[in-house]
């Protein structure tokens, strides 16, 4: 595997360079003149509003000035059943995905609809820089500033900014469901103490915190090549954008050394429970950009084998913005252990591997008795969790069960 990792840097340098000749320098993305109407046009036209629900569109201002996306679902088709306040719900999505991602399949099959028709208030997350999160105070999305974060920016300024936004309008305590990217970011920002004094409760789906026994051959390749690092470092690329020419000629380099025929499969692993309408509408609206210094990020928590903040491979550096030589470490065993968890994961799931979860669960073997509830779906891959059309039986009815109880 080493060998053709160093061959398959090689390859991908040699396209990225090919590409970078026919770029404007520190550029990777050129703004999208409908930019503007893509937002006023945002999720809840697109994806609620037609399906009978009432939808709310937000911005939430980051502290280093990100502007986000943010939608809400108030209630059910049938409205106010219950009257009185809705206890909220925030749900944050993965990598490479936004908002929309929750709103994928019918509303008897999605879990913001499903969570809005049994009375929640549902609240929908946007990272930073993703379709409809594409705004900052003062940078402009076509320069390389704009992308100067990893997730470690995504724990200390998105996460806080959008549960304070959810917790004052609606003065209570959120629960929270994150898939993939957004549990690693809760884990991370848990673990030293944030989110604690508004958070009700957690729901992590398809949990990323060690990256150790993923056996998806893409991301292992790419990691182990090091390709984060030539994207970033030796051709200047900023933005990690899946639908771009420049990541689309890279993905083409590593598929000449493995099988991409079926590129969620080879990714994600093998998706039990998707039907072909979600699909095609996954394949519309998904895939979404990223920084890829995220990518690098995530890069280094696989070959570090823990989780840790970004590290610039320079003690000077890491000294500059750490006062250490090494990036300190998310220990997740500090957790608040009276915080209830619902921790769900697949026996298909290529990135979320079970003996990686198995690491997570025994960083939280001291939590309180009851305050912890695994939930294990053999067939499940890392897609089923959030666009399964089985999810409601078997996942989501148990997250509202445990909603209930806590």
């Amino acid at each position: 595997m080493a060998s053709h990792g160093f061959a398959c840097a090689i390859i991908i340098a040699s396209t990225l360079l090919l590409l970078s000749t026919k770029m404007e320098p520190a550029i990777a993305h050129v703004l999208n003149p409908s930019l503007l109407s893509a937002v006023s046009d945002g999720p809840c036209t697109l994806m609620v509003n037609s399906r009978g629900y009432k939808c709310e569109e937000y911005e939430v201002r980051t502290q280093d000035g990100y502007i986000l996306s943010m939608q809400r679902i108030p209630e059910g088709r049938n409205g106010d059943k219950n009257g009185g306040k809705k206890q909220p719900v925030l749900l944050q999505h993965g990598i490479l995905m936004d908002g929309i991602t929750w709103l994928l399949n019918s509303p008897e099959e999605s879990l913001a609809f499903i969570l809005a028709d049994n009375g929640f208030d549902v609240w929908i997350a946007n990272t930073r820089g993703t379709r409809w999160s594409q705004r900052h105070v003062s940078l402009d999305l076509s320069t390389r500033d704009y992308w100067a974060w990893s997730w470690d920016e995504l724990v200390m300024h998105d996460l806080p900014s959008n549960v304070d936004f959810v917790y004052s309008k609606t003065r209570l305590k959120l629960h929270y469901v994150g898939h993939s990217l957004g549990t690693l970011v809760a884990l991370a920002s848990l673990s030293e103490g944030n989110l604690v004094d508004k958070l009700k409760s957690a729901v992590l789906l398809s949990p990323v915190a060690y990256l150790t026994h993923m056996t998806t051959p893409l991301m292992i390749l790419c990691a182990r090549a090091f390709v984060g690092e030539i994207l970033s470092n030796l051709l200047g690329v900023a933005e990690f954008n899946p639908k771009g020419e420049i990541i689309a000629n890279f993905l083409k380099a590593v598929c000449t050394h493995i099988d991409c025929y079926d590129l969620m499969k080879t990714i994600t692993g093998n998706n039990c429970c998707l039907n072909a309408s979600t699909v095609e509408l996954f394949v519309k609206y998904e895939l979404q950009p990223t920084s890829t210094k995220t990518m690098v990020h995530l890069a280094q928590t696989f070959r570090g084998g823990f989780l840790a903040k970004y590290n610039y491979q320079n003690k000077e550096q890491n000294m500059e913005h750490y006062g250490q030589s090494e990036p300190p470490v998310y220990n997740i065993s500090n957790v608040p252990h009276d915080l209830p968890l619902f921790v769900g994961y697949g026996g298909q799931d290529s990135i979320s591997d079970g003996r990686d979860v198995d690491l997570l669960l025994n960083d939280l073997k001291f939590h309180v008795t009851g305050k912890l509830k695994s939930h294990f779906v053999k067939d499940y891959a890392h897609i089923d969790f959030v666009m399964g059309i089985s999810a409601k039986t078997m996942l989501y009815n148990d997250v509202i069960s445990f909603f209930n109880l806590v």
